[in-house]
């Protein structure tokens, strides 16, 4: 072949690409670890005795598989186009999450421009009000909004963060969740977060333990100026015990106290933010979706700084305009774990100072991917950052490992 031929060849590959559709939309479920990091071996510490709304009842109080925190497993969607290329999106949802991908969502992508990321989006969560606005549903869009942007990255041959806008750093910071702060620091992360054990079920003498926890990792890592420490409270808490355990923990210098209320009680959020103090920050957003909730979250003033995930609060697509909204009112977003998915927004965002890593090894004795065993070559933080220029190949830059076992229950032709 020619210089000439190879030339014209390249332009018309790229004209393809440029026009490419989406050809089809397929979802597999996929058991053990992966996107669903709670869905782990017997043993793990994500799994150990942690605060959560169960905890008032003692026989789900050990562990959060006793009361089916792993039930729905990962999701995987791919979204393949008519020149061949796939992109991958991930979420949790698990079989449900399968069949609302395939047998409603997928008709409002399939035949489309891959580029129209907004319409599909839009049309997946207009079709699904009736049911949806939060939760599983909105799960199902995440993972096929985050397919669709890998996919348009991948066809352009560039990142998803040059598509969103472009990286504002050379390097991402992290700190670490995890029950070994004193660890995390060694390995270089700016801070560290823990999992709040015992709820208000558990008494005084609960929340003595939750503080002496805290004030034992708290010296273990050394001084707060140098490395910052928070709790997770994973809704488990109310009102008056949350602001007690603020009180309890004033000598060790608490950076941030996070979702300790269920995700509706904006009115909770709010109150706690008037009584806590002011150097303590509040934080929530997890278990919120769609720009509609975070607008209740920042307009009622319920957090210092809010914590999408882009794996489940609609995708890229939306929380877009979640950080667009928490921008005009100056309320930072710092996203939850979510690995690659968060990592190519948050280098984007002049207002987010670190990301998360949630420490997945067994005993979080070690940094392994947070995906893990989901995605071939994800990046994880050395001492403690990741180069932006790690996150440089096309699309999310991850590929799913070939080897892991995978099922597409609810098969179907493609609806073109």
């Amino acid at each position: 072949m020619t210089h000439d031929e190879k030339e014209s060849e390249t332009l018309l590959n790229a004209r393809a690409r440029s026009t490419a559709r989406v050809a089809s939309v397929r979802a597999y479920v996929v058991a053990g670890g992966g996107a669903d990091y709670h869905d782990q071996a017997s043993g793990h510490w994500i799994d150990g005795q942690i605060a959560t709304p169960m905890s008032p009842y003692p026989e789900y109080r050990m562990t959060r598989s006793s009361f089916g925190l792993n039930a729905l497993g990962t999701v995987i969607v791919e979204v393949e186009s008519d020149t061949g290329e796939v992109g991958v999106g991930v979420s949790t949802g698990g079989p449900p999450a399968c069949w609302l991908v395939e047998n409603h969502l997928a008709r409002f992508v399939e035949g489309r421009p891959v580029h129209e990321i907004e319409r599909s989006w839009d049309q997946m969560w207009r079709a699904s009000l009736y049911y949806g606005r939060k939760g599983l549903a909105v799960n199902a869009i995440s993972a096929v909004d985050l397919a669709l942007w890998d996919l348009l990255g991948r066809l352009r041959e560039e990142p998803v963060h040059a598509m969103i806008g472009g990286a504002v750093r050379d390097e991402i910071s992290f700190y670490a969740t995890g029950p070994r702060p004193d660890l995390a620091r060694e390995m270089g992360f700016v801070g560290g977060k823990m999992t709040l054990k015992h709820g208000p079920a558990e008494g005084t003498e609960g929340l003595r333990k939750n503080v002496e926890i805290f004030a034992e990792m708290r010296e273990r890592a050394g001084d707060p100026d140098q490395f910052f420490m928070s709790y997770d409270c994973w809704m488990a808490l109310d009102l008056t015990y949350a602001l007690r355990l603020i009180d309890a923990l004033a000598p060790y210098q608490l950076r941030w106290l996070e979702e300790f209320l269920p995700p509706d009680d904006y009115w909770g959020y709010a109150e706690a933010r008037r009584r806590a103090p002011r150097d303590v920050l509040l934080s929530t957003g997890e278990h919120e979706w769609s720009r509609w909730g975070f607008r209740m979250l920042i307009d009622m003033g319920c957090a210092d700084f809010v914590q999408p995930d882009v794996n489940w609060c609609g995708g890229m697509t939306e929380l877009l305009k979640i950080a667009a909204y928490a921008d005009a009112h100056d309320t930072p977003v710092i996203p939850h774990g979510s690995s690659v998915y968060s990592y190519h927004f948050v280098c984007t965002r002049p207002t987010t100072p670190y990301a998360e890593f949630l420490m997945l090894h067994h005993d979080a004795t070690e940094v392994i991917p947070m995906f893990s065993p989901l995605f071939l070559d994800e990046p994880v933080p050395v001492n403690g950052r990741i180069r932006v220029s790690a996150l440089d190949k096309p699309g999310f830059g991850v590929e799913i490992d070939p080897s892991l076992a995978r099922e597409r229950p609810f098969a179907r032709e493609a609806l073109v």
